[in-house]
């Protein structure tokens, strides 16, 4: 197939997409909005850009403009976007028609978005060759096969023959990509890519990007805010912050000679190996990203910069400039040949670590099953079982943070609902201090419990009532909880809530939709310590942050516990943050907690098979870590039809170490590996001693 059918001439040394001076703004009745400005970037044939940066810099901005699809207020007000050495900004309609999805294709966050739900996996994948290449519907089925092979599905046939709702999460994702590919496209830009999958899914789904880029000859822009993953997939490196690039160059001289403070302020704020939570804590980046029209002078970061100085930093427009000795390294900072770089961090606030105290909560041999129609939409039918938890057993005390790990659908969520009372458990008993709630539903329970019992969710755009003020929320909650005599101590203490949580007393007159998502996952916080919180339940509460915000977040919720004593249960699938805060780790795969141990425990051999493969998973912004790859084949089993024997036997790559096919066909039992260290499995003591780590530094 000639990939340049539809192009001019082109010199296949030159640049697939060379951006220069790019700016972009968004007309509103407010007014011109810019959101990109003065932005250059180079993607050479087979090379891949990461673009990375905070929620709102205008990563996506810059991918829709290269795409030439920003909606109706959008708008290119100078620069050009040139690919293959033509200028995007001049072409056609018609000649921008041809190139979209053939010679540019562009895959997006949410799936979803891109596949028609009434249709079936295989009339869209076959709809991008017949459409852009007028080839046959024979040789367009032949072509949907062999790219959905590409991508690692199992029985292409009946993949084909799928509609979307039919596929998990992964598998749609893994479509949307070979989607993408059908054309052989000359440049692919992934937005996201990976942000809803589960990290097992997603080094699957990066290692596939990898691969297939190498056998297509594909360039690629890679946008995230995940720093591990653009190290695993790029070769080069553009960090945006607030419309403008401040830093590029090659993954190695960002990554190990970083030259501008943002850089530098986002990689102290990430939980890279080595961090500690009362030794070495993250440092978070002050202040806060500024809106669009209110952009400082000068350099947009000088208001949160260290190296900031009056007068030069925002006296004049900040133009790149060249870093000496390196390969197309530059740096938006006026200061970056007097900085020294090699300077140690100065170093947060050091805490003394806090000892456990009793045990507040236990779990004993919980279960939780659900029993559904097996003709779920019409009923009738025979019922089945779904076996959300299976026999979950832990203990959590005063002051600890407890991390539950583990992959969507492996029943995390489903114990908080118990505890939280939202469910009543099938079998089983939780105990808090000495009160059994397990049975209990969260309308019987008395004021105390529902105080003690507080839970952070994970978005907090859909926590917070879009019509209520900050504080009426906050009051709201203490009334709930019966604190304060009157109004006016109900008042006063939600004023001292908000200075916990560090936000500014003049918030409580402010609406949800006036605060950033930190703030309002800050709100979220001082309304679960509101009633004086026992045990905090944190399902994944800074995850749909920014890693700048995360860092805050994360040495607010430590704060808060080191003054309330309050037992954290940590539920994240990100195992570089529970490593950071974590004192112990329970890890759950399909309703069974499969291991427990203190945090060094679990992250050192011998590990569980299914610990050792989340380990392997996890991106690190760390060019000193090497990793072991473990990537896991297949996708979790279903809870309504579980596998005999060992729930991870489908997926372990050490079953066939184990004598007979004891795994297929018993359920291994608990283990002590040391003290307090247990594990769910049959592998022998050999077996388990001749693990090697999975993740290592350079010095190791």
């Amino acid at each position: 197939m000639n990939r340049g059918a539809t192009m001019t001439a082109w010199d296949d040394d030159g640049p697939i997409l060379e951006i220069e001076n790019l700016s972009i703004s968004f007309f509103t009745r407010a007014g011109e909005i810019p959101a990109v400005m003065d932005f250059s970037c180079t993607v050479r044939p087979g090379e891949a850009m990461g673009l990375v940066g905070e929620s709102g810099c205008g990563k996506s901005t810059v991918a829709l403009g290269v795409m030439q699809d920003l909606g109706v207020n959008g708008r290119i007000v100078s620069g050009s976007i040139r690919f293959k050495g033509r200028d995007l900004n001049e072409m056609s309609a018609d000649e921008l028609r041809r190139i979209r999805g053939r010679e540019i294709a562009m895959i997006y966050q949410e799936p979803m978005a891109s596949l028609n739900p009434a249709m079936r996996v295989g009339r869209q994948l076959m709809e991008v060759p017949m459409i852009h290449e007028g080839v046959s519907e024979k040789e367009a089925r032949a072509r949907a096969l062999e790219v959905v092979a590409d991508v690692k599905l199992p029985d292409p046939e009946r993949i084909l023959r799928s509609y979307p709702h039919q596929l998990s999460g992964g598998q749609q994702q893994r479509i949307v990509i070979a989607m993408a590919l059908m054309a052989h496209p000359s440049l692919l830009i992934l937005d996201e890519p990976t942000t809803a999958l589960d990290v097992t899914v997603e080094a699957a789904v990066v290692e596939l990007v990898k691969d297939l880029g190498k056998k297509y000859g594909t360039s690629m822009l890679f946008i995230s805010h995940n720093l591990g993953l653009i190290l695993e997939t790029c070769d080069r490196i553009c960090v945006m912050y607030s419309g403008e690039a401040v830093e590029t160059g090659s993954i190695w001289d960002v990554f190990d000679r970083m030259r501008h403070p943002y850089t530098q302020a986002l990689f102290r704020s990430i939980p890279l190996p080595g961090a500690d939570k009362n030794a070495r804590p993250l440092v978070a980046v002050p202040g806060n990203f500024p809106l669009p029209h209110e952009r400082p002078p000068g350099c947009n970061f000088g208001p949160r910069c260290d190296y900031f100085v009056d007068g030069r930093c925002d006296g004049q427009e900040i133009p790149m400039v060249p870093v000496a000795g390196d390969d197309r390294h530059e740096s938006r900072c006026v200061r970056v040949d007097e900085i020294d770089w090699d300077a140690p961090p100065e170093a947060g606030a050091r805490h003394a670590a806090t000892e456990p105290g009793d045990v507040v909560l236990r779990m004993d041999d919980l279960k939780k099953y659900y029993e559904v129609a097996a003709n779920s939409l019409f009923g009738g039918g025979e019922s089945k079982v779904i076996k959300a938890n299976e026999s979950i057993s832990f203990e959590a005390r005063e002051s600890e943070t407890l991390a539950i790990v583990g992959e969507s659908g492996c029943g995390k969520s489903t114990f908080a609902k118990v505890l939280l009372g939202l469910e009543t458990a099938t079998d089983g008993e939780i105990t808090l201090d000495n009160r059994s709630i397990g049975d209990v539903p969260i309308g019987r329970r008395d004021t105390k419990t529902v105080s003690d019992v507080q839970m952070v969710f994970q978005n907090p755009f859909d926590t917070l009532n879009p019509s209520m003020t900050v504080g009426r929320q906050i009051v709201r909650a203490l009334e709930i909880f019966g604190v304060g005599e009157t109004e006016a101590g109900r008042r006063a203490r939600m004023l001292e809530l908000l200075d916990l949580v560090k936000l500014p007393r003049e918030f409580a007159d402010r609406m949800p939709r006036q605060l950033s998502g930190g703030q309002k996952q800050r709100v979220g916080i001082a309304r679960a310590f509101a009633g004086g919180a026992r045990i905090v339940v944190a399902d994944e509460p800074v995850s749909a942050l920014d890693v700048s915000v995360q860092a805050a977040v994360t040495d607010l919720l430590m704060e808060l516990q080191r003054t309330e004593n309050t037992t954290l249960l940590f539920i994240s699938h990100d195992l570089s943050i529970v490593r950071y805060l974590a004192d112990r780790v329970a890890v759950m795969y399909l309703g069974h907690i499969v291991e427990t141990g203190t945090t060094e425990q679990i992250f050192a051999p011998p590990y569980h098979p299914y610990t050792e493969a989340l380990l392997s998973a996890v991106p690190v912004a760390d060019t000193r870590v090497q990793k072991k790859s473990v990537v896991l084949e297949g996708d979790v089993p279903s809870a309504m039809d579980p596998p005999p024997g060992c729930p991870f036997q489908t997926r372990c790559r050490w079953k066939h170490k184990v004598p007979g096919n004891r795994c297929e066909t018993e359920l291994p039992p608990y283990r002590d590996l040391s003290d307090g260290h247990r594990s769910l499995c049959w592998l022998d003591d050999a077996e388990l001693a001749a693990m090697e780590p999975v993740i290592r530094t350079a010095a190791e």
